[in-house]
């Protein structure tokens, strides 16, 4: 029977939930998601760091503020315009527009909001500035491949079926 305890150079698949402020689901994802513990997989280290020693089945929720999670909102990311200098195809929100700088670096924006004849665009991330709540559920763990370790990520496939 395989080791089924989250460690060091494990690939390890989760479903999770992220709840807002006021314990509202604003993301879910009820397919499982890979990453390899402790390969700098690009999970949130606090989130890696509370699934250390978990098992398949294990449930936990981690609270990630602003600076350990999405970051602070920085408003030099939010602008403001009059509707009628915006194309047509972005007036709704959630629209997403891709602006490069004059260093030929780009950002995505998405409209965020549509009032008083004025149209905002935002490049922070939906939920930079906000203390969310991580629910995650560890569904498999394995050993992970000296690729997988690598790259910090699981090769495709999904998950091994461990019961």
């Amino acid at each position: 029977m395989p080791d089924n305890t989250v460690a060091k150079h494990k690939a390890v698949y989760i479903t999770y939930s992220i709840l807002d402020s006021q314990g509202q689901v604003v993301e879910q994802s009820d397919v499982p998601i890979g990453y390899v513990h402790g390969a700098d997989s690009g999970l949130f280290e606090q989130v890696e760091a509370e699934l250390e020693g978990a098992k398949i089945g294990d449930q936990l929720e981690v609270i990630l503020p602003p600076e350990r999670g999405f970051g602070a909102h920085d408003p030099a990311l939010t602008f403001t315009n009059d509707i009628d200098n915006v194309p047509p195809e972005y007036r709704f929100v959630g629209a997403e527009v891709e602006f490069e700088n004059e260093k030929g670096e780009s950002k995505t924006f998405r409209v965020s909001k549509i009032e008083n004849g004025k149209l905002t665009v935002d490049a922070n991330h939906p939920f930079a500035g906000q203390t969310v709540k991580f629910a995650v559920t560890v569904v498999a763990v394995r050993d992970a491949t000296p690729d997988e370790i690598a790259n910090g990520r699981p090769d495709e496939g999904g998950p091994p079926v461990y019961h």
